[in-house]
């Protein structure tokens, strides 16, 4: 019997081209992948027709939009998740998801192999390797661009050598990645880190500078999760989309970052996830009226180590599992309305609203009836400072 392959499919040149490209150097029949998590444009059903056109025997193809909202972007969401204090893990979330569903489709259809598009200098080729040896310990991975020499310029003479259906004309000059989530751009003139952005790079926002009137918008989160916007109830996924439109519009969510790689160098990326981004806000806010002190001290520990992972490609890990629990956990009184004013590129909280939180209005106020008991502050902060005041005795007697 002739081996069988899985190869996670875009619809795009590359992988187009790397049908034919592995048949030929493995001489093994390849099974296309697409995965919908989002990143727009044409249909599954345009992208599976050019897949077995391209020489494919079989085409699996998923709508995995619901899935990746709930399942993936919703634990991030609860672990307010920011690599390097500022990207929102927009690749790096959808990985374990096509993962899924390239081991799903190696077992039905026998395959032995996945092959995906990542570079070798990438941090995508270890999150798809290490969640396929993890899901999938008896599978085999290959890389047609690192393992096989498949360059751009190869590629652009198979395709027009071999008539393949797919655009070989001017190449973007920019790599892009994009899901609901939000999307990511690198490469081009960006590789010079003093080059600033241009105008053309940007898709999911409007530029900040000359935005249209403040929206006001109020955000209904149950356990940690978005259920409501202005009042309507809405999906995780909906809730994505519809405040990637609202805050996009007001250019909520530009980043431009020089990031650390898992593969040991510094990368230029421009990212924007104006959905994540405002809701990451509110999120955080929320937690900040119900989330009780230590608690969400500690949270923040978790929430960086539970970040790290993602990026770093251990989504099916052990220990990403049971911070999972964790943070599952903190979210179980993170529930009530964040009010937002979305104007000229900031999400910014102007009220909240819980009956779950922990903010007393009788023990926050300055005005006369308030049930703080001040006089027990005194005795407090003497007791409190106490180690500090011994040792600072210690170094005046030794003459510090």
């Amino acid at each position: 019997m002739t081996d069988r392959i899985v190869l996670a499919y875009s619809g795009g040149l590359d992988t187009s081209v790397a049908i034919g490209w592995i048949g030929e150097a493995t001489g093994a029949e390849v099974i296309a992948v697409a995965v919908d998590v989002g990143q727009g444009g044409e249909s599954l059903e345009t992208v599976r027709q050019r897949a077995l056109d391209c020489g494919a025997v079989e085409a699996y193809v998923a709508d995995a939009r619901d899935e990746f909202a709930a399942e993936y972007c919703m634990p991030a969401l609860k672990a307010n998740s920011l690599y390097m204090d500022a990207y929102p893990l927009v690749s790096a979330l959808s990985r374990p998801v096509i993962v899924k569903h390239l081991v799903a489709a190696a077992r039905q259809f026998g395959a032995t192999t996945v092959a995906h598009g990542c570079t070798g200098k990438g941090n995508d080729q270890v999150r798809f390797e290490v969640g396929i040896q993890t899901l999938g310990p008896d599978l085999k991975c290959i890389a047609p661009v690192r393992d096989l020499a498949l360059t751009r310029d190869k590629a652009i003479a198979f395709a027009e050598e071999k008539n393949l259906p797919i655009e070989t004309t001017k190449k973007n000059p920019f790599s892009i990645d994009q899901n609901v989530w939000g999307r990511a751009v690198e490469t081009g003139f960006l590789e010079d880190i003093w080059n600033g952005p241009t105008k053309d790079i940007y898709d999911y926002t409007a530029s900040p500078e000359f935005p249209p009137a403040a929206d006001e918008v109020v955000i209904t989160f149950k356990e940690g999760v978005p259920v409501a916007i202005d009042g309507v109830a809405v999906t995780p996924l909906q809730a994505i989309q519809e405040m990637n439109r609202r805050a996009g519009a007001q250019g909520v969510g530009r980043i431009d970052i020089v990031e650390d790689r898992l593969v040991g160098i510094k990368s230029r990326e421009i990212y924007e996830a104006p959905g994540a981004m405002a809701l990451i806000a509110a999120h955080k806010e929320l937690e900040n009226v119900t989330v009780e002190r230590e608690q969400a001290r500690f949270k923040k520990t978790v929430g960086q180590r539970w970040t790290e992972l993602v990026y770093d490609g251990q989504w099916f890990s052990p220990l990403k599992r049971s911070l999972d629990v964790f943070l599952d956990d903190t979210q179980k009184y993170v529930s009530g309305e964040i009010r937002m004013e979305l104007h000229g590129g900031r999400a910014t909280v102007t009220g909240r609203r819980s009956g779950t939180a922990l903010y007393d209005f009788n023990l926050a106020t300055y005005d006369t009836g308030d049930t703080f008991d001040q006089s027990m502050a005194k005795g407090f902060i003497e007791i409190y400072g106490l180690s500090s005041k011994v040792a600072s005795g210690r170094d005046q007697r030794a003459g510090q």
